[in-house]
């Protein structure tokens, strides 16, 4: 089989490369002429976890080629997929489908075969439907059929989420549509995926309710370890006991700055605009992302705190600025609201990232990165710990002590253990367990 993947971002080209795995050949598009160049060269223009080596060997087989020309791309294809950005639309948080229904415009001028046309990119409901009407007005003769089949990666690990899904959607009202996605998704079938075929508008809405749904859940945690220390109790304890419940369950149930990334800010904001237009508010929606923008803010004051009410003239050490481990993305991480209200307060933010520094650099002024987690705690006052990346949590907590101006840290991932840090002689402060007084040592 071949397709057509338009967009190199992070769902095209992690798709695209996971497809041509699977033994399609897979031609991924892309309009930034630097962009494809970088990928002939075999540079990867994200992080993730063996996306590098997945490039390389699928180009190596012939299988996987990237260029600028979609009627090359789209030579001979079994389908074409839309994977271009979303972004929240300014000014009223809609997602913005420009990219999509220009991405459509293009498809059309290039149909010259049955070709189905599918939607890889989160969009609103009604989007399917807008695409189809916007090839057919274009193109009256095409002979396609448009699908939805939304993707379900996490960064840091979307390799493996591509391979071994827990289902596949594909949204359709076509059997012949149908019948191409699952050929293309044929691999998956034999490791038995689930394969869920809906309609376009219930594809659609299916990849927001999932996306809102873990949002609703980080929250609830968030609050639920809000009330833990005001009572006395363990969060973690907590998340256990009810994630042990198989109707709960215990992913996405720990406590934390609050979510970030690409996905959750823009997909629970878009939900919520397309809920108040058709008349059916969600109202539990709406309060999970007014928290959650509170909470990032909420973060700094907790350092100040810790600080002992002012960070005024002092230097805080930051590990970690990308919303979540394994990826250098910065979109809506927790750091961008937190880093920036420290600085406000007359703070100096020292910082260390494993992969996000490049592009934080451009959103975070001010700041002074260093080539390593120690690097960042020389001379501090504090040490804050935003991202749970793996080489945080064995960090030489006597080296760190010699580092620090005072032995204070702010885990706001909890990658630690209030007994031993209180034994190790630190003042620490984490989200939603009861403090430890400090053993001086």
């Amino acid at each position: 089989m071949r397709i057509a993947m338009i967009g190199t971002g992070y769902v095209g080209l992690v798709s695209g490369a996971c497809f041509s795995e699977f033994g399609v050949h897979v031609t991924c598009v892309d309009k930034d002429a630097g962009k494809i160049e970088r990928l002939k060269r075999g540079e990867i223009p994200i992080y993730e976890p063996g996306l590098d080596e997945l490039v390389a060997r699928n180009v190596a087989a012939g299988r996987l080629s990237f260029t600028l020309d979609l009627k090359e791309a789209m030579a001979g294809v079994d389908a074409v997929f839309i994977a271009v950005g979303t972004p929240t639309r300014r000014g009223d948080g809609h997602a913005d489908l420009s990219y999509v229904y220009a991405a459509a415009e293009e498809v059309a001028a290039n149909l010259d075969h049955y070709t189905v046309v599918v939607n890889k990119s989160t969009v609103p409901v009604g989007t399917g439907r807008e695409v189809q009407a916007i090839i057919r007005r274009a193109n009256p003769d095409a002979d396609f059929d448009v699908a939805s089949n939304p993707e379900f990666l996490r960064e840091g690990s979307a390799i493996g989420d591509f391979m071994r899904p827990d289902r596949v959607v594909i949204g359709t009202s076509s059997e012949r549509a149908a019948e191409v996605m699952r050929r293309l998704y044929r691999p998956l079938y034999l490791i038995e995926t689930p394969i869920v075929l809906t309609s376009l508008e219930t594809a659609e809405l299916t990849k927001y309710a999932a996306n809102t749904f873990l949002a609703a859940k980080i929250t609830f945690i968030n609050e639920i370890a809000d009330l833990c220390e005001k009572v006395g109790a363990n969060v973690h304890d907590v998340a256990r006991g009810i994630g042990l419940d198989g109707r709960i369950g215990k992913k996405f149930l720990h406590p934390g700055p609050g979510y970030g990334g690409s996905c959750f800010p823009k997909d629970t904001l878009a939900l919520v605009r397309t809920a108040q237009q058709v008349g059916s508010p969600l109202r539990i929606i709406e309060t999970v992302v007014d928290i959650n923008d509170k909470r990032k803010k909420q973060m700094a004051e907790r350092i100040v705190a810790a600080c002992g009410g002012s960070v005024a003239g002092k230097t805080i050490g930051v590990l970690g600025v990308t919303f979540k481990p394994n990826t250098d993305d910065m979109r809506d991480a927790p750091s961008l609201d937190i880093i920036p209200a420290l600085q406000a307060a007359g703070a100096t933010v020292r910082a260390f990232d494993p992969a996000g520094m490049h592009e934080a650099e451009k959103l975070l002024p001010g700041v002074v990165w260093t080539q390593d987690a120690y690097g960042a705690l020389e001379g501090a006052d504090c040490l804050t710990i935003l991202t749970e990346w793996n080489e945080f949590r064995a960090l030489d907590l006597k080296r760190i002590k010699t580092l620090l101006t005072q032995p204070v840290m702010v885990d706001l991932r909890n990658i630690y253990n209030p007994e031993d840090m209180a034994a190790a002689g630190f003042v620490y402060s984490s989200i939603g367990r009861p403090a430890m007084p400090s053993q001086n040592v």
